[in-house]
């Protein structure tokens, strides 16, 4: 191949109609590009063109992958011009779409592939990267059990850290060239993938226990040895080993779980705004969370660890949360509990009476009064009239939290929420949601968005080069999602817009890396600890070339 032509092939290098007359000449690229010579604005323009006349979303996805296999500096100078427009294209819900056609549309790939079948290629996978242990900041990896709303979707699910990672780079500026997307097969128990013949996967049900402990050990003991610096990000695992991944390995490893302590952190930004409008603590909180899966019960962790930090022991901050799953209440009588739901089991002697049956989540409103009430079911319609007047009826200003997405699975939509609390729930969202008018006041409806808070948070973490994420980390970019929004006014957002993300994850980075060497675990100091961060943040900007050594 010749030498333009690996120019025009490499994503990191190439940037088409911008190369000048003088770097066309020297790279070979002599005759290879139309004659205008483009500034990167000019290209990014075309392209936005180009996007906007695809005819759905899921079009929009494929060319913004094209366009990012082709120059990576432009997919990213689209992305950061547009981000707010653009995270549902690039992320959920439309990469739910993509992932589902994964193997049947596979191009290239921009991940590693660590097999279950094959641990001992682990360290091999990485060494073909040829990256030294300065050269990668973060990985993100997923074994693609809990999709989004989707669930397992194996091998396809590789997208998920592609999409993630892109985010980081839009968001915080995270440098695309210092991070690594990873794939951990372990099979898959969707049977539909199983017998579709294009599917690019493990051919056999997920592996679990033994086995699945040791390739998670390996890929953890391997990525930490090869590059020491890197956040390690997980990425929707299923709940019977997120957590228990998290409880294991945190305290060894610079692990962060999106699932887990990413949206438990971004609803805590929620309610410390919600707190500042009711004048209360999070001592006074009773906390009902309907949905008790790991990112239900994740954001109770948290929750009631501010209870403790508010004043309260562990004991009695965990007898202020109740969690509701499929079975109804959980009680400590009922059999093979998942291990993160045993420590918020309710005794039975304190519910007797309550139901003849399963106990629902009207009855527990009813009976518990919480000032608290989150949704992660995907239960449709199940925040009925009857549960939201019921949940005002207990407190004056009740904090409501219908997290579930995509629209057709929350709990309770806005308008009717506001309509039914007459103005007095206090919402934020898992879904974008148009601004309510109700009795004379415009309601704007904060969404529970994930990329308000993590983005940051890795950023600061990798400014601190931080030996591991705690939770006064990730109390700190609560707090400082939060600090972006006035809740004075009636009607104020719970949480701020997505619309700047660059200057608000630097916001969270500053707070999150202050945090980090408050808690002892900074391993690097700035005497100006904004102007690191800022110094730190990739900006999509083709770089000035060197001619001798970029041929």
């Amino acid at each position: 191949m010749d030498t333009g032509q690996r120019v025009l092939r490499d994503a990191h290098r190439n940037r088409g109609t911008a190369f000048s007359a003088e770097e066309r000449g020297a790279l070979g690229l002599t005759g290879r590009l139309p004659a205008a010579v483009e500034t990167l604005a000019e290209q990014a323009a075309r392209a936005y063109v180009q996007l906007s006349a695809q005819p759905d979303d899921l079009a929009k996805y494929v060319y913004l992958n094209a366009l990012h296999d082709r120059n990576e500096t432009l997919y990213f100078r689209l992305l950061t011009e547009h981000l707010s427009e653009l995270l549902p294209i690039v992320y959920d819900p439309t990469i739910g779409d993509a992932i589902e056609h994964w193997s049947t549309e596979y191009r290239r790939s921009r991940a590693v592939y660590l097999s279950v079948d094959r641990i001992e290629d682990v360290r091999t996978a990485f060494e073909t990267l040829e990256l030294g242990p300065d050269d990668v900041d973060l990985i993100v990896c997923s074994d693609a059990e809990e999709i989004l709303g989707i669930g397992d979707w194996g091998v396809n699910g590789t997208d998920i850290a592609v999409g993630k990672l892109a985010i980081y780079t839009a968001a915080a500026g995270i440098d695309p060239n210092r991070v690594i997307a990873v794939n951990l097969d372990v099979g898959t128990d969707n049977q539909k993938l199983l017998d579709d013949p294009a599917y690019l996967g493990n051919r056999h049900p997920r592996v679990r226990g033994e086995r699945y402990d040791e390739l998670i050990t390996t890929y953890l003991d391997v990525a930490t040895e090869l590059f020491p610096n890197a956040l390690l990000h997980f990425e929707d695992f299923g709940p019977s080993n997120a957590r228990r991944i998290l409880v294991e390995h945190g305290d060894d490893h610079r692990i962060f779980n999106d699932d887990m302590q990413g949206t438990g952190a971004i609803v805590m930004a929620a309610v410390i705004s919600g707190l500042k409008v009711t004048g209360s603590s999070f001592s006074d909180q009773r906390l009902v969370v309907f949905g008790a899966g790991t990112a239900g019960t994740g954001m109770a962790d948290q929750i009631s660890a501010a209870m403790v930090r508010d004043g309260l022991s562990e004991s009695e901050a965990r007898e202020r949360v109740w969690l509701i799953d499929k079975n109804g209440l959980v009680t400590d009588d009922m059999d093979d509990l998942p291990d993160y739901q045993q420590a918020y089991a309710r005794p039975t002697s304190e519910v007797d009476g309550w139901s003849d049956g399963p106990i629902d989540l009207l009855t527990t409103v009813e009976r518990v009064k919480p000032t608290i009430l989150i949704g992660t079911s995907t239960v449709s319609g199940a925040f009925t009239k009857d549960v939201v007047r019921a949940l005002c009826e207990g407190v004056d200003r009740p904090i409501l939290l219908p997290l579930s997405n995509p629209t057709s699975r929350i709990e309770v939509m806005p308008h009717d929420a506001i309509t039914w609390s007459d103005g007095a729930a206090l919402i934020a969202t898992g879904i974008p949601a148009d601004p309510v008018d109700h009795d004379g006041v415009t309601y704007t409806i904060g969404q529970g968005n994930n990329a308000l808070l993590y983005p940051g948070l890795g950023l600061g973490t990798i400014v601190a080069a931080a030996s591991r994420v705690t939770d006064g980390m990730l109390l700190a970019a609560a707090n400082a999602v939060a600090g972006q929004v006035d809740v004075s006014d009636p009607g104020a957002s719970l949480l701020p817009p997505v619309d700047d993300l660059r200057a608000s994850s630097a916001i969270v980075a500053i707070a999150v890396a202050r945090a980090a060497a408050d808690d002892g675990v900074a391993t690097r100091t700035h005497d100006d600890l904004e102007g690191a961060v800022h110094a730190t943040m990739w900006t999509p900007d083709y770089p000035d070339l060197d001619l001798e050594t970029d041929r």
